[in-house]
């Protein structure tokens, strides 16, 4: 009984090892193209941060030696114009960003952008969105914000103002409320950024 069952034995275990093989083999292929999808997607966005420094460099150049209003028009490859506005730096989490005139899925992949709201510093509430990747660029580490937290946000005259933060909460993707332009005449500002979890805008509000 043993002799005739033997061969069958190796018979399936060849099939099984041979299945073994070709299934590690697909593995090694899906676990390859999934290194160089992570290796192009964070290289790609690097060269984007890349473009927010050259643009912050150009701008704090300017600012220093201009006495007035001079935003420089820029375009993208897609023949989009935008222009820096301003720049924002919070020191607890070590950003310091350019702000663009203007928010779309390919700015947003440079620099925080200007989507609600008054030019920097101006009276109401000015709104700034900016991705979070997850680690150290743009708005990532905005949760690490506590009240009272310090906020430096720099206008095309080269002039400062600081805010301070009084509130930070999460809300539903829809909720526009964060918008409001009722500042009662005063300077503040909104931060919006995604958490990566469960879907929800990280808001930071800060006034002067």
């Amino acid at each position: 009984m043993n002799q005739i069952l033997f061969p069958n034995n190796i018979k399936n275990n060849r099939k099984k090892i041979k299945s073994y093989k070709l299934i590690f083999f697909i593995s090694l292929i899906v676990i390859f193209f999934l290194l160089s999808y992570c290796i192009y997607a964070y290289i790609a966005s690097n060269k984007k941060e890349n473009i927010s420094m050259t643009l912050l460099n150009i701008y704090n150049i300017k600012r220093l030696y201009s006495d007035k209003d001079d935003y420089t028009v820029m375009t993208l490859n897609n023949n989009q114009n935008f222009f820096v506005i301003g720049s924002i730096q919070i020191p607890a989490i070590q950003i310091d960003y350019p702000i663009l005139s203007n928010t779309n899925d390919e700015l947003l992949k440079i620099a925080p952008c200007k989507f609600y709201g008054p030019y920097p510093n101006e009276e109401g509430n000015m709104c700034i969105a900016a991705h979070n990747y997850d680690d150290n660029r743009f708005f990532s580490n905005l949760h690490k914000l506590i009240i009272g937290d310090e906020i430096k946000i720099y206008d095309s005259t080269n002039s400062l103002v600081n805010y301070y933060i009084y509130d930070k909460y999460e809300t539903d993707k829809n909720d526009t409320s964060c918008t409001s332009q009722n500042t009662y005449g005063k300077r503040e500002i909104t931060l919006v950024t995604c958490n990566n979890l469960n879907g929800n805008r990280l808001i930071i509000k800060a006034k002067q």
